[in-house]
């Protein structure tokens, strides 16, 4: 009796396991995948940071409209020696710089571009910021359900442990059968732990997402696999990639503002005019040798610069050279967009298919199977290894079904990543 006894006393740690893991996820807010991607939207630090680059671009837009400072000077002069009598005088002089070739124009157009482009770089930042939230957010599901298929496994092999403990003490199955049925229950325990450590992983990389500290308890989250099938026309998505695509606007922006800071670079090489008016005061001269009346003058004058300068063409090649390579940009966008697509579709179109493999009857097969199997068992008719063996094939054909439909869900995502659209709801996976 010492024997069965400690199997007893195993079997009842078993329970006592599996009741805590029954409890544990209990009393947790459920976060659904439309939350959760509001909460990305809104609190994403990373996210959060880079739309400063919207003030910032408006603010140099701003600064691009100013005119170049008038200039005011003031100087007074007077002989030291009073003996002399020679009177003292004072000056004032205001002057500016008439700017020529259209410069603050084309200044006004750079920045212009530039806000421009910004919007655009934070439109793909976001949608690609999206794309890969939804993919964390996959990836926490896919842990959620291997946790729940192995916690599901273990506990019906829990349950034929306790059951081959009872049949032991009537002498209906042998003390080597109930050791191996105990063993393989406190096997799937360890693999329940592993499971679960990988699904708090997932669930903490939500926090990061979401704005939050990972030191907080992370939320449950809500979802069923649907993996809804769509028919797509490879060139239409194409199409429709191209004219959707925010990093494709972003090289168009940049080919905009590759030509405008030509036209600045052109424009920095006209001449300016410095154009000053002044005027002077005079007071009364006494000496006796020349005397002079006190008097007020005025003056006025251009200021023509000598652009020698303009000998280096350096600032001009270096503009007609990043807008050569600009143009060159933007095709081989064009070009990658049309590979990314290609693939995503690709990729789609092979999940599917898998997904219906799966669904024409393979799980319902081994679920039939492992039933008969346990049953046959139960009733004395097959041996443990071969339930334990149709265990072990169910439980892996269940894990492989939920990897299939999260590589399905994964590929639609990276579909619409790439023609940067959205072809599910937000609620559904």
């Amino acid at each position: 009796m010492k024997h069965p006894m400690k199997h007893r006393k195993h079997l009842a740690l078993l329970l006592f396991v599996a009741s805590a893991l029954l409890l544990q996820a209990q009393d947790k807010h459920a976060l659904s995948l439309r939350e959760y991607l509001t909460n990305v939207a809104n609190a994403n630090a990373a996210y959060v940071a880079e739309k400063y680059n919207i003030n910032r671009a408006e603010a140099n837009l701003k600064a691009a409209e100013v005119f170049p400072d008038p200039e005011l000077s003031l100087g007074y002069t007077n002989n030291e020696d009073w003996n002399l009598q020679m009177g003292y005088g004072i000056e004032a002089e205001i002057s500016f710089t008439l700017e020529l070739g259209g410069k603050r124009k084309a200044r006004i157009r750079v920045a212009q571009s530039e806000k421009e482009l910004t919007d655009a770089l934070l439109n793909d930042y976001f949608h690609n910021l999206r794309a890969d939230a939804t993919l964390a957010y996959l990836t926490a599901l896919k842990q959620e359900k291997r946790y729940e298929i192995q916690r599901t496994s273990y506990l019906r092999m829990l349950s034929l442990a306790q059951a081959d403990s009872l049949r032991l003490q009537q002498g209906i199955i042998t003390e080597v059968d109930a050791r191996q049925s105990s063993l393989e229950a406190a096997a799937m325990l360890n693999e329940l732990y592993a499971y679960e450590g990988e699904r708090q992983a997932s669930l903490l990389h939500l926090l990061f997402f979401q704005g939050k500290d990972s030191s907080g308890t992370p939320d449950s989250i809500t979802g069923e696999w649907t993996c809804p099938t769509h028919t797509f026309a490879l060139p239409g998505l194409i199409v429709t990639a191209q004219n959707n695509r925010a990093d494709l606007q972003a090289a168009i922006k940049s080919k905009e503002l590759s030509q405008n800071n030509l036209r600045l670079a052109r424009a920095n090489r006209a001449m300016d005019l410095g154009v000053s008016l002044g005027g002077n005061y005079a007071s009364e001269v006494r000496n006796q040798i020349a005397p002079a009346p006190a008097f007020t003058g005025i003056a006025a004058g251009i200021r023509i610069p000598l652009k020698f300068s303009n000998t280096n063409r350096g600032e001009l090649r270096a503009a007609q050279w990043a807008a050569m390579q600009s143009e060159e940009q933007y095709r081989a966008i064009e070009l990658q967009i049309a590979s990314e697509v290609t693939q995503a579709w690709v990729g789609y179109q092979t999940a599917c298919q898998q997904v219906e493999h799966f669904r024409q009857g393979m799980l319902n097969e081994a679920e039939l199977i492992l039933q008969k199997k346990l049953y046959s068992y139960e009733r004395g008719e097959t041996s443990i290894l071969e339930a334990l063996n149709a265990q072990r094939t169910y439980n892996d054909m269940q894990m492989n079904y939920n990897e299939t439909l999260y590589n399905c869900a994964s590929a639609l995502t990276e579909l619409e990543r790439s023609c940067a659209i959205q072809l599910h709801s937000e609620g559904e996976l």
